[in-house]
């Protein structure tokens, strides 16, 4: 087995105040605790760091210089040569991240993930480029929204964010340093404690999100929703997978969103629904191993019964924007 490395990553767009807050943890001996430590660059913007302020003369700097870069670096060959015991990386809002998880050496472990942005110009940047900024937020442990101020709407900063990420903490941080929770609660529109969930059409992107996020806690529930059929040809008989089309910035982005489904022991020999064809699900819940996801364990519906649906009317596709 590799050695298990710490990965901290940090995005953003350029000067959105990833460098200054680098700069404080690596002068705080509470992280910075003398561990040999690569620091990867991905962009260049107005601060540099300034490592004669660091607790400890530990930290090695290295540079990626562009997108196609991330690809071909060697991540492993510069831990290797630096012994580093901790990675840090400092990445360029721009670059896709699926990019740099693929290139990440096996053994290398996210184990905090920092979205920074200035409360000022965000939502500009989401307007204009909500595929990265969504890039961002989707997979992040904590938003820091910094140079905030109560003339700030807290609000449509929030929705952003929960669009994309349930579970990602947001804060605040003022001009004078202070920094706050946000406290906003998102009721969800739908009861997940009734003995029957129903998922509205427009609800299906919310519920699919928390679904994955919150997968426990839907063991056994019992969930009815309409979704479209998938081609089911390659799995067994008594699998099937149902979904609906999910649009994450734009047109461009529209991925099925799919769900295995199993036949349950009263509807055994039942046949599957046909490919593209849209029908209400009435499913019980049960996170456990499929075929439908190559053998590895996700919810999986036990259906209860189908019926034939009704296309769902225009604007009616699910989106998470």
């Amino acid at each position: 087995m590799p050695q298990e490395v710490p990965v901290y990553l940090f995005t953003g767009f350029l000067e959105a105040g990833k460098t200054k807050f680098i700069q404080e943890i690596l002068e705080d001996s509470g992280f910075n605790d003398g561990e040999r430590t690569l620091l990867l660059l991905c962009e260049e913007g107005l601060e540099e760091y300034d490592p004669s302020r660091f607790s400890f003369d530990n930290v090695v700097i290295k540079n990626v210089e562009s997108e196609e870069d991330v690809a071909l670096y060697k991540f492993e060959t510069h831990q290797r040569r630096t012994d580093a015991e901790k990675v840090i990386i400092e990445y360029n809002g721009m670059w896709p991240l699926d990019k740099l998880f693929a290139a990440m050496p096996e053994g290398w472990i996210v184990y905090q993930e920092f979205f920074f942005a200035d409360a000022n110009t965000f939502l500009t940047y989401n307007a204009n480029m909500r595929q990265q900024t969504y890039d961002k937020l989707k997979t992040c442990d904590t938003v820091v929204f910094n140079r905030f101020s109560d003339k700030l709407d807290r609000m449509e900063l929030h929705k952003v964010v929960r669009a994309a990420s349930r579970r990602a903490e947001i804060l605040y941080e003022y001009g004078d340093g202070r920094t706050e929770r946000d406290d906003i609660e998102d009721p969800l529109p739908f009861d997940k404690d009734a003995p029957v969930i129903e998922i509205a059409d427009k609800d299906y992107a919310l519920w699919y999100r928390d679904l994955d996020e919150e997968m426990a806690g839907y063991e056994g529930k019992t969930v009815r929703f309409g979704a479209l059929a998938a081609d089911s040809s390659r799995l067994p008989e008594n699998v099937f997978v149902v979904g609906r089309p999910l649009m994450t910035c734009c047109e461009a982005d529209i991925r099925m969103a799919g769900l295995a489904c199993e036949w349950s022991g009263g509807l055994a020999g039942s046949k599957k629904p046909e490919p593209r064809g849209w029908f209400v699900v009435t499913a019980r819940i049960h996170i456990k191993a499929s075929p439908a996801y190559g053998g590895s364990e996700g919810p999986v519906l036990e259906v209860i019964g189908i019926e034939p649906g009704e296309v769902p009317g225009e604007g009616a596709l699910a989106t998470f924007y």
